[in-house]
């Protein structure tokens, strides 16, 4: 005889709200990518300089990369742990990123800190449950 635990609520509500958040921000990065590939040369002046930029390759990371975080949204809402792994890896680098912003903006990094280590615990902890749904 198996005793399973009841799905968490919480963590069922932080799994739901990570995803949406991939699909925002992967959303984002694939507009971002789009813009930088299709106008790829800046122009940049300095005091002395004028540097000409070609934003292409960094086009293409984000374009990749956003597809990639909206395709991990999508399969959150069925608990793959492929989707699950790529949500927590990206949760860490957001709550690294949160950390290093804590002497600008106090209470902004403390508050997307937390965000962060509770998308990880949903993800980790409980993130199969969404499947089970």
């Amino acid at each position: 005889m198996s005793s399973r635990e009841e799905p968490s609520g919480w963590a069922i509500g932080w799994t739901f709200f990570a995803a949406f958040m991939m699909l925002l921000v992967g959303g984002f990065q694939i507009i971002a990518g789009f813009a930088a590939i299709i106008n790829d040369d800046r122009f940049v002046a300095t005091e002395d300089l004028v540097f000409k930029l070609s934003t292409n390759n960094w086009g293409w990371v984000h374009l990749i990369l956003g597809v990639v975080i909206l395709l991990a949204g999508l399969g959150l809402f069925k608990g793959a742990m492929w989707a699950r792994t790529v949500g927590v890896i990206m949760a860490v680098i957001s709550g690294l990123s949160a950390f290093a912003y804590i002497p600008i903006y106090p209470v902004w990094g403390i508050m997307i800190g937390a965000v962060a280590i509770a998308v990880i615990w949903a993800l980790t902890a409980h993130g199969r449950d969404v499947a089970d749904l």
